[in-house]
C-alpha cells in the first residue's frame, strides 16, 4: 500500500550544505598537520625532502585559505561546483605533496579518502562520483611516478611491489566503500529528517484545525450578546423612524444583517469556548471524523462500531488529539487509495484496551516492503497496482510514517499484515487485501470528566 509517489519530495540536491568557514577550518587543519609531518621528517628522521616544493604545495593551501576568507563573507555556503573545486583543490594539493613524499610508499596517502568521505556525506551522487574518480586517478598516478623517499645515508626507503599494490588496491576499495556506505547513511539521515519534519507539520496543521473549531465556538458564544443588543436597538429605531423613510429603511437593513449574523453564527455552533465537544467525543465518532475527507472518493466505507465480549463498559469517550485524528485519516486514505472497491473500518474495546482495524480489498503489501512499513519514502508497490488508477495519487510511503509516528505518540502499537496471511487465525471476508491493526490502552485515550459531556460548563454557571 505504498507507491513510488511522495507526498512530501525530499530534495537529492544537496549544495549550500557546507559552509566555507568549516572548510577554511579543516584546511587549516591539514596545513597544520602537513607542515608538522613535513619537519618531523625532515629534521628528526632526516629524510631528504625536496623541502623547496613541499613548502610550496603547503603554500598553495595558505594562499587558497587566504583568499577565500578574504573575498567570501565569513557565513557563505558553498553551492554544488564551488564545493566540488573546493574538494577537488584539496585531492590535488594533497597528491602534490604526496608525490613529492614518495607517493603511496607516504603512509599518509590514506588521506585521500577525506575528501570522498565529505562529498558523500554532503554532496549529490554525481559529485561524490567525480571526486572519487579523482581520487582513484591521483591514486594510480602516484602508484607509478612519485619522488622516492631517502634517508641520510642516500638509501632509497621502498616498499615491495606486492605491498604497494595492496596499499593502492586498498585505497580503490575504500573510495568505493566509503562513498557508498557513506552515501547511503547520509541520505537516509536526511530523508528521516524531512520526514520528521513533515510530521511536525502536519500536527501542526491538524492543531490548528482542532484550535480553529474552538475559536469559532468562542466567536459564536461572545458575539451573541452584541449582536442581540444590535438587533432590539434596531427594532427600536424602526418603530421611532416612521417619519424619516431613508434612515428607517437604514434601521431595516441594519436588523437584516443581524439577523444574517444570527443565523451564520448558529450554523457555526453556540455552544461556548469551552465545549468539551471540542475536546473530546466517542470513539467512534472520532473515527468518523478522522475518515470524513475520505468517505465519497469512489469506495464503499464501511464502519464497524461494536463491543468486545469480555467488556462490560459502554462505548468509551476519548479526547480529540489532533495526533489520533492526522493519524487514522492517513491510514483510512492508504486504505481507499489501493482499494478495489471496499474499505472496512472496525473499532472495539474492552475495559483496558481500544482496537481500531482497517483494512481493503486491495492488493495487499508487497511481502518484500511488509517488515519495512513505517520507514519515510519506502515506495514499490505501484508496479503492482494499476498505474492508471493512480496517476493522481502522490504516496503514502511518507504518509504511513506520519501515520505511524503520529498514533505511536499517543500510545497506539499498530501491526501491519496482509489478510491473506493471517487469514487462519482470524475469519476475514473477504480473505485478501493489507490490515493495519492499532491497539491503545484505554488510560492513553480516555476523556476525563467524561460525565460533563454535553453540558457546557460555562453556560451551567
Amino acid at each position: 500500500m505504498i507507491s513510488e509517489g511522495r507526498s512530501f519530495s525530499v530534495r537529492d540536491e544537496r549544495s549550500q550544505w557546507l559552509r566555507l568557514r568549516s572548510s577554511i577550518l579543516l584546511r587549516w587543519i591539514a596545513i597544520g598537520g602537513q607542515i608538522a609531518a613535513i619537519f618531523l621528517a625532515a629534521f628528526m628522521l632526516s629524510i631528504r625532502l625536496p623541502l623547496g616544493l613541499c613548502l610550496l604545495a603547503v603554500g598553495l593551501a595558505v594562499a587558497a585559505n587566504l583568499t577565500a576568507a578574504k573575498i567570501f563573507p565569513a557565513n557563505k555556503r558553498l553551492s554544488e561546483p564551488e564545493a566540488v573545486i573546493t574538494l577537488a583543490f584539496d585531492l590535488a594539493q594533497l597528491s602534490f605533496l604526496l608525490f613529492l613524499t614518495g607517493g603511496l610508499s607516504n603512509p599518509f596517502a590514506v588521506l585521500i579518502l577525506a575528501p570522498v568521505t565529505i562529498s558523500a556525506s554532503a554532496l549529490e551522487l554525481r559529485a561524490t562520483i567525480l571526486i572519487g574518480v579523482l581520487a582513484g586517478l591521483f591514486a594510480t598516478i602516484l602508484l607509478f611516478f612519485n619522488m622516492p623517499l631517502v634517508d641520510s645515508q642516500g638509501k632509497v626507503l621502498l616498499t615491495s611491489d606486492l605491498f604497494a599494490y595492496g596499499f593502492w588496491s586498498a585505497i580503490l576499495i575504500g573510495v568505493a566503500f566509503l562513498a557508498g556506505y557513506l552515501r547511503r547513511v547520509s541520505t537516509e539521515i536526511h530523508s528521516m529528517s524531512d520526514a520528521l519534519l513533515a510530521t511536525q507539520l502536519a500536527l501542526s496543521r491538524e492543531q490548528k484545525l482542532t484550535d480553529l473549531g474552538g475559536v469559532i465556538a468562542a466567536a459564536a458564544h461572545e458575539l451573541g450578546t452584541p449582536l442581540s443588543t444590535i438587533k432590539l436597538v434596531s427594532a427600536e429605531l424602526i418603530d421611532e423612524l416612521h417619519n424619516f423613510p431613508a434612515l428607517q429603511e437604514d434601521a431595516r437593513l441594519l436588523l437584516q444583517q443581524a439577523d444574517r449574523c444570527r443565523d451564520i453564527l448558529r450554523s457555526m455552533g453556540r455552544a461556548g469556548k469551552d465545549d468539551l465537544l471540542i475536546k473530546q467525543a466517542l470513539f467512534g465518532e472520532v473515527l468518523r471524523e478522522a475518515s470524513e475527507p475520505h468517505l465519497n472518493r469512489g469506495r464503499d466505507v464501511t464502519f464497524t462500531i461494536g463491543i468486545s465480549e469480555d467488556a462490560a463498559s459502554p462505548e468509551p469517550i476519548i479526547r480529540r488529539l489532533p495526533a489520533l485524528i492526522h493519524g487514522i485519516r492517513n491510514l483510512v486514505q492508504n486504505a481507499v487509495d489501493f482499494a478495489q472497491s471496499k474499505v472496512w473500518i472496525e473499532a472495539s474495546w474492552t475495559d483496558s484496551t481500544l482496537t481500531l482495524i482497517i483494512r481493503d480489498d486491495g492488493p495487499g503489501f508487497s511481502p518484500q516492503i511488509l517488515g519495512r512499513i513505517g520507514d519515510p519514502f519506502l515506495s514499490s508497490r505501484k508496479a503492482e497496482h494499476d498505474r492508471s488508477e493512480l496517476q493522481h495519487y502522490e504516496g503514502m510511503g511518507l504518509g504511513l510514517f506520519i501515520a505511524k509516528t503520529l498514533l505511536e505518540r499517543t500510545g497506539a502499537v499498530l501491526t501491519f499484515a496482509n489478510v491473506r496471511d493471517i487469514a487462519g487465525t482470524e475469519p476475514f471476508e473477504p480473505p485478501h487485501g493489507a490490515l493495519v491493526k492499532a491497539t491503545w490502552p484505554l488510560i492513553a485515550l480516555q476523556a476525563e470528566n467524561v460525565g460533563l459531556l454535553g453540558d457546557n460548563p460555562l453556560l451551567l454557571k
